[in-house]
């Protein structure tokens, strides 16, 4: 039954969750009623997400198994309509802070599943290499302080391994930042090792938007020469005396510091050197017939007296890489950095529970569209959390329902739906189609190794 239809008045963060589904199937293009009732059918399931055919016995979809795999093949989602409903109903008490990390959906021996490429993985390996082939796809979620799991996903892109990293990741950024305020806080894009951040800074350096790296402890910057001496010879020096992270002695006094307290971390420094910048060669993206750009932000160091958890290999010393406009705020850069890894726990809750990356789909366009419709979920859940019953197991702690995480908002949210109705229509018929004719045969598909990037 449809919201008009049920004849329900909504207020409050029910309107805005109804509201929200709406302009959801407003997103939707062809195969919309069967894309939504997908979606509601991975939200109302009553375990973790194993079999994407097997949501096809949920009661919340109403068509075949058949249309589940022709909505994803044939469906069509508009990706930039969707992007601006996450930025709408984003959560408006959150900082302006936004982890941005990639995963990869593993798909190892689809052979005839076109621009897979290899990537790192954590958790599963090839050849004995932490290195499978598949998709990677980046988010860029907006975190909060709160000590819990959310995030609020906002964009997702899929890395084509044809597409230089570096450049994606600058036009998702720069998506993102076109659709957020331009008024109020900076918004801050955190960035954890692994990434660019003298390429990403520079890409950024006309958007309002900052951005926090981690780097390596081996890296050396450099301030700028002091002035040309009247009549010397030779040109002007482009380079300061070195400034060597691994090495104390090279170190100038901080240009900010601050000291906190934290219950997890101890005692918590923070020094910061403004103005420094790497020596950059003219090779790759910084060939060309002019010397290489001077690209000046601001190193910054963090130490903790301890961590969370014991660990003599792990490193009590951060280095981070901040650029933007004017000045960074040590207490906020150092504190989203740490809380960058709760996107980690919603990677673990979309394929986990969700069963993101469990579908066998051949095409990257169908795998587009699934990954967006996981990301609508989540947001489903997120702002359904305090509108359901804590629905929890017997092992399990009482919790006040502005407190559940993800897997407890999900038991409840099929109660919910009951209540908020859906936009989809029902099936026009429920007779099964002619299927495929007596005696055709399909060619084989087309095989596509995996793509390897150079170096």
């Amino acid at each position: 039954m449809s919201d008009k239809a049920s004849g329900k008045d909504h207020s409050g963060p029910t309107a805005a969750l109804a509201g929200f589904r709406r302009a959801l199937f407003g997103c939707l293009g062809r195969w919309a009623d069967a894309l939504f009732e997908l979606c509601d059918a991975s939200l109302c399931s009553s375990g973790p997400l194993r079999s994407v055919p097997g949501l096809s016995l949920e009661p919340e979809f109403r068509r075949s198994h058949g249309s589940l795999y022709k909505a994803l093949a044939l469906g069509s989602v508009k990706a930039s309509r969707l992007r601006s409903l996450l930025v709408e109903h984003r959560p408006a008490s959150w900082p302006m802070v936004f982890a941005v990390d990639a995963s990869t959906w593993d798909r190892c021996d689809a052979e005839t599943s076109p621009e897979r490429g290899y990537y790192y993985s954590a958790s599963k390996h090839s050849a004995g290499q932490p290195i499978v082939a598949g998709w990677s796809y980046q988010w860029i979620s907006q975190i909060d302080w709160a000590p819990d799991s959310w995030t609020a996903p906002l964009d997702v892109a899929r890395l084509s391994p044809h597409q230089n990293s570096t450049d994606a990741t600058i036009e998702q950024v720069r998506r993102l930042v076109g659709l957020l305020p331009d008024d109020g806080e900076v918004p801050l894009f955190v960035f954890d090792a692994g990434y660019d951040p003298i390429a990403i800074g520079a890409g950024l350096a006309n958007e309002r938007a900052q951005i926090l790296v981690r780097v390596r402890s081996d890296r050396v910057f450099y301030p700028d020469p002091g002035p040309h001496a009247p009549g010397g010879r030779g040109r002007p020096r482009r380079h300061g005396p070195r400034f060597a992270l691994a090495d104390p002695g090279t170190w100038t006094e901080p240009d900010a510091q601050l000291r906190a307290t934290d219950a997890r971390y101890g005692n918590v420094t923070v020094q910061a050197w403004h103005g420094l910048h790497p020596k950059l060669s003219g090779r790759g993206r910084w060939s060309g017939p002019d010397a290489p750009p001077i690209v000046r932000g601001t190193v910054i160091r963090v130490e903790v007296d301890h961590l969370p958890k014991a660990d003599t290999r792990a490193k009590k010393t951060l280095w981070l890489w901040w650029s933007g406009p004017d000045t960074p705020d040590l207490d906020l850069c150092w504190r989203a950095y740490l809380r960058r890894f709760d996107l980690e726990h919603t990677y673990r809750f979309v394929k986990n529970t969700l069963g993101w990356t469990s579908p066998s789909l051949q095409t990257p366009e169908q795998a587009d569209r699934w990954t967006w419709l996981v990301v609508a979920a989540y947001t489903q859940l997120r702002l359904a959390r305090g509108l359901v019953d804590d629905i929890r197991l017997p092992w399990e702690r009482p919790r006040d329902p502005a407190q559940l995480t993800p897997t407890r908002v999900r038991r409840g949210f099929r109660r919910l739906r009951a209540t908020i109705g859906t936009p989809a229509s029902p099936p026009k018929s429920d007779t099964p189609g002619p299927g495929r004719p007596k005696g055709t045969a399909r060619p084989p598909r087309t095989r596509y190794p995996a793509i390897k990037k150079a170096a």
